[in-house]
C-alpha cells in the first residue's frame, strides 16, 4: 500500500484536474448555447435561398447550371471534411473520421481519384497522415464560423466541379441532433440532388412569382447557386461547432464525475493507511509499556 504522503499527492493532483475539467465543462456549456443559436439563426437563410434557387432553376429549363448536371461516370471525387480544431470532445472526431475512412475505401475500390478540402485541424492532420491529396484547408476558425474564411478553400472544389475536373463532391460533417446526440454524416454536395432543391406545395405557391433578371437569368442563377452551396457548407460548419461544444460539455462532465469517484476512492485508501499507521503506533506503545 502506498504511503500517506503519496496518496495525499495523488488526491491533490486529481483535485486540480477536476477543477480544470469542471471549468471546461462550464465554458463549453456557455459556448454551446451560443453555437446552437448561430446554427438555428442560419437555417432560415438556407431555406429562403433554397426555395428561390429551386424556383429559378425550374423557371429556366433552357439553362442547366453545372452544379445541376449529373455525370454518370465518376472518376474524380472531391471531399470537404469538417472537423474541430481542438480535442477533448469525446468521440466526435473519431466517429467522423471512421465514417470518412469507410467512404474513402469505397471510392478507392471504384478506382476514383480523390482530392480533399479540410476544415479544422483534426481533419487536416488525418488526411495528411493517410496520404489523401489536400488541395485547400481552413484551420483555426475559432468559436464563430466566418464565411470569408470558408469561401476560399471551398471555392477550389466548386471551381474544379464547374470546370469538369471533378465528377462529384461530398460534404462530411457532424450533424447536431440534440445535446446528448451528434451524428456523423456524409452527404452529396454536388451535383445538387433533387431533395436539396425540393419544395413543398406551400413553398411553390409562396415563391411562384415571375422574376426580373439583371443582367440576365444565367448570371443570376450562377451566382445564386454558388451562394446556395456556400450556405450549405456554412450550415454544416455551424452544425459541427454546436456538436463540438455539446460533446465537449458532456465529455468534461463525465471526466469531472470520474475524478470525483477517484478522489473518493483515494480518500478511502488514505484513511485506511492513516488508520493502519495509528494502529501500528498504538501497538508499539502498548508493546513498549508491556516490556518495561
Amino acid at each position: 500500500m502506498a504511503g500517506s504522503k503519496e496518496i495525499r499527492t495523488k488526491i491533490k493532483s486529481v483535485q486540480n484536474t477536476r477543477k480544470i475539467t469542471k471549468a471546461m465543462e462550464m465554458v463549453a456549456a456557455s459556448k454551446m448555447r451560443r453555437a446552437q443559436e448561430r446554427m438555428r439563426a442560419a437555417r432560415p437563410y438556407g431555406d429562403k435561398i433554397r426555395n428561390i434557387a429551386a424556383h429559378m432553376s425550374g423557371a429556366n429549363p433552357e439553362y442547366r447550371h453545372p452544379f445541376l448536371v449529373r455525370r454518370e461516370e465518376v472518376r474524380n471525387v472531391g471531399i470537404i471534411l469538417v472537423t474541430t480544431d481542438k480535442g477533448l470532445c469525446g468521440g466526435l472526431n473519431t466517429n467522423m473520421l471512421r465514417l470518412v475512412t469507410a467512404k474513402l475505401k469505397e471510392l478507392e475500390g471504384t478506382g476514383a481519384k480523390i482530392i480533399a478540402t479540410a476544415i479544422g485541424n483534426k481533419g487536416f492532420g488525418f488526411l495528411n497522415r493517410i496520404g489523401v491529396s489536400v488541395v485547400s484547408h481552413a484551420v483555426q476558425i475559432g468559436d464563430r464560423p466566418h464565411l470569408d474564411k470558408l469561401i476560399g478553400p471551398v471555392k477550389v472544389q466548386l471551381d474544379a466541379y464547374a470546370e469538369g475536373r471533378l465528377d462529384r463532391v461530398y460534404l462530411c460533417y457532424t450533424d447536431f441532433i440534440n445535446t446528448m446526440k451528434q451524428e456523423p454524416k456524409i452527404e452529396q454536395l454536388l451535383p445538387l440532388t433533387a431533395d436539396k432543391l425540393a419544395q413543398t406545395s406551400d413553398e411553390k405557391r409562396a415563391y411562384g412569382w415571375d422574376y426580373l433578371y439583371e443582367p440576365d437569368a444565367k448570371s443570376v442563377i450562377d451566382d445564386l447557386l454558388t451562394r446556395y452551396v456556400e450556405a450549405i457548407v456554412y450550415q454544416a460548419v455551424a452544425e459541427n461547432m454546436a456538436s463540438e461544444q455539446s460533446a465537449r460539455m458532456v465529455a468534461m462532465k463525465s471526466a469531472s464525475d470520474n475524478a470525483k469517484k477517484v478522489i473518493d476512492d483515494l480518500q478511502l485508501t488514505y484513511n485506511k493507511a492513516r488508520q493502519a499507521a495509528i494502529t501500528k503506533e498504538l501497538s508499539e506503545i502498548v508493546g513498549g509499556a508491556a516490556a518495561v
